[in-house]
């Protein structure tokens, strides 16, 4: 699976489960986290786990849960439903040893939402339990005291690099907060795209069509991957320089992004 949209659903508003299952995000996230207020957090817990232990099927999901609540982990892996954990605020994989262990093979997803976790990633993204990274924008805005676009994309940068340098997928884009703006949302979503991301998180379904569309496959870009990979891999073994039919020239160093692209295309 190539999941390019996320939607994220409070956990105490068990109402939106199902709702936002058949939303067509590729992935539903029950939040424990910040969109609970600490007085709901138990009553929540109790409602993702219900929901958990009695689906059947539908999109992948992810939890995020608290810092330190190693029995919010406890309790999501004993539904023996097969989800993702998303751990927030994670600084250094040391951080994630004991959440490992709770986990017993759950993929984690580590949200790196300081400058420490941003300086770290490296060794976050290598530690064997994680499966992806993800940037809490807003949180890490707070930490380096700056919403310039410029520090934006720098640190989205660096997390793109530490996550493929750890063979793991290109992060998501993290949450838009301003919901009515989706001319916003829109322009953010290509800035993010064209810096090497891959996704993005949401927290109204009216943002996912806006996403999907921003992720489509590129009908140029995937004719011209499918050009490469047909005059690249028909060369004689597989190597060397080759023509296109436009008559740009392509070489081997270009078949990862053109296998990419097409990877990408795919359900």
């Amino acid at each position: 699976m190539n999941p390019v949209s996320a939607l994220y659903v409070p956990g105490d508003r068990p109402d939106r489960f199902d709702k936002a299952a058949a939303s067509g995000a590729d992935v539903v996230i029950l939040d424990l986290e910040d969109a609970v207020a600490d007085g709901a957090k138990a009553a929540a817990l109790d409602h993702v786990t219900a929901w958990l232990a009695a689906r059947t099927g539908g999109p992948e999901v992810q939890v995020r849960v608290n810092v330190g609540a190693d029995h919010e982990i406890r309790a999501v892996r004993a539904t023996g439903a097969h989800v993702g954990l998303r751990i927030p605020k994670v600084e250094a994989p040391e951080d994630l040893g004991v959440i490992a262990s709770l986990a017993r093979g759950l993929p984690l997803t580590a949200l790196i939402e300081s400058a420490r976790g941003l300086q770290n990633a490296g060794a976050i993204a290598a530690h064997p339990a994680v499966a992806a990274l993800a940037l809490g924008e807003a949180d890490l805005a707070s930490d380096l005291g700056s919403t310039a676009e410029a520090v934006l994309d720098h640190a989205r940068i660096r997390l793109l690099v530490a996550a493929r340098a750890a063979g793991l997928p290109a992060p998501m884009l993290s949450v838009y907060a301003r919901i009515q703006d989706l001319d916003g949302l829109r322009a953010d979503t290509e800035r993010g795209r064209a810096l090497g991301l891959r996704g993005r998180t949401a927290v109204h379904p009216k943002q996912l069509p806006v996403i999907r569309e921003v992720f489509a496959p590129d009908p140029e870009e995937t004719a011209w991957a499918e050009a490469v990979v047909a005059a690249l891999e028909g060369a004689a073994g597989g190597g060397g320089v080759a023509t296109l039919p436009s008559g740009e020239m392509v070489d081997p160093a270009m078949l990862g992004r053109a296998r990419a692209i097409l990877a990408s295309g795919r359900p």
